[in-house]
């Protein structure tokens, strides 16, 4: 393996300027990787009515950029070694906003392409910085990935919460809302360039055979698959929840901006787990304690929405937003926790998240089909419990102390 000079201390972590400069630029590439997704499912009924499409085909909206990460995530590690893992994704972010753009101009033959394009720019974000925090602060990998899952979250809470209203402004309609999200990939490419400019991350003195050789193992290894499978779960657990949650509270007699609300309370739940799971995850030397606590905090939540206690709505989403920021957290750290070397990090993460998000792909194609083939929720709720049930397996199996 390459020997590649990191930047940090494990002493005062805070009192660099590069460091700082670092941590904002995270912040705000963070909000980017969730804003373009959770957008859509307030306003999917908007979308379905303007364009005239079927449940199925919106709920392919979010499927497509699962099938985007499944196809290019075994290949951001490769590229990142081309160009350096600063210019890739800084590079994604470029990509992602000439999505953004496409997506928002109102045909259905660009919402699909745009929509695409979002998943390959954002596929290169979730498979690359969990190696990229292990190569440049591996003595703080926990804090890093907790203010970076917290940026995720806060702005994906964001995107839930004024997609609705912007889409309901006839000034900007459902296409200004899906559009929102290019300011912050603007941001993201201004506040980036400190880093392009700095000490760059480089691979590509890995040779082939090295990357092959540790490729193949992850396929033969049961604890790869394992947390494969658990990050496919969380995923489907957290797209299918943010893209038909709002239409269930809606079936249960909330408005269009209330059902949007209580999916963005879910989301802001998330917060405190995403930032402390990752710094407890990496303290313990088994995260199983982690698992037994978001599962029991899903299944009460699934299990509210199922007999449809609306009264006890905002209890269901604080425990469903508990639960998917604690499941979220640890399916991240995972990737570090269970590997020794950063290269294996981003080797782990772009096997788990293609099996994974192959896996979560089918999620809110079949809930949509479920819902207009039985006109009810009640199986599509099911489903989650059952989603629930094997990410608790794999979760669990994957949580003991050991390493690929």
């Amino acid at each position: 393996m390459a020997t590649i000079k990191t930047t940090n201390q494990k002493k005062g972590f805070f009192s660099s300027t590069s460091t700082i400069l670092f941590i904002i630029a995270i912040i705000f590439f963070a909000t980017t990787l969730r804003t373009p997704i959770t957008a859509v499912g307030p306003i999917i009924s908007d979308i379905r009515e303007g364009l005239g499409i079927s449940n199925v085909l919106a709920g392919f909206l979010t499927t497509i950029p699962l099938l985007a990460f499944a196809i290019v995530s075994p290949f951001a590690p490769r590229v990142s070694r081309m160009f350096g893992m600063e210019k890739t994704l800084f590079y994604s972010v470029i990509l992602l906003t000439i999505g953004i753009v496409l997506r928002s101009l109102g045909t259905v033959s660009l919402l699909i392409f745009g929509t695409a394009l979002i998943g390959i720019a954002i596929s290169f974000g979730n498979v690359l910085m969990q190696g990229f925090f292990k190569l440049k602060y591996p003595y703080h990998i926990g804090l890093l990935t907790g203010i970076y899952t917290v940026a995720m979250n806060v702005s994906a809470g964001v995107s839930i919460g004024i997609s609705n209203p912007i889409a309901s402004n006839p000034t900007f309609g459902w296409q200004g809302a899906l559009a929102f999200s290019v300011i912050l990939t603007l941001i993201t490419l201004v506040v980036w360039i400190p880093l392009l400019r700095g000490e760059k991350v480089d691979l590509s003195s890995l040779s082939s055979s090295d990357s092959t050789k540790e490729e193949t193992k992850l396929w033969k290894s049961p604890l790869a698959w394992m947390i494969a499978i658990a990050m496919g779960f969380q995923s489907i657990l957290f797209y299918c929840s943010t893209t038909w949650l709002p239409e269930i509270l809606i079936s249960q007699g909330y408005s269009e901006t209330g059902a949007g609300l209580m999916t963005s309370v879910m989301t802001y739940a998330q917060i405190p787990m995403t930032f402390i799971i990752p710094i407890l995850a990496e303290k313990l030397k088994s995260q199983r304690p982690i698992v037994i606590f978001f599962t029991v905090c899903y299944l009460f939540g699934f299990a509210g929405l199922l007999f449809e206690w609306t009264n006890l709505a905002f209890l269901w989403m604080v425990l469903l937003g508990l639960a998917g920021g604690a499941s979220f957290g640890l399916c991240l750290m995972l990737f570090t926790l269970r590997t020794r070397t950063a290269y294996e990090a981003a080797q782990i993460s772009g096997f788990a998240q293609s099996v994974g998000y192959l896996l979560a792909a089918v999620g809110p194609v079949l809930f949509g089909y479920l819902h207009d083939a039985t006109g009810s929720w009640n199986l599509p709720i099911w489903l989650f419990i059952v989603a629930t049930i094997v990410l608790l397996i794999s979760a669990y199996m994957s949580s003991k102390e050991s390493y690929i």
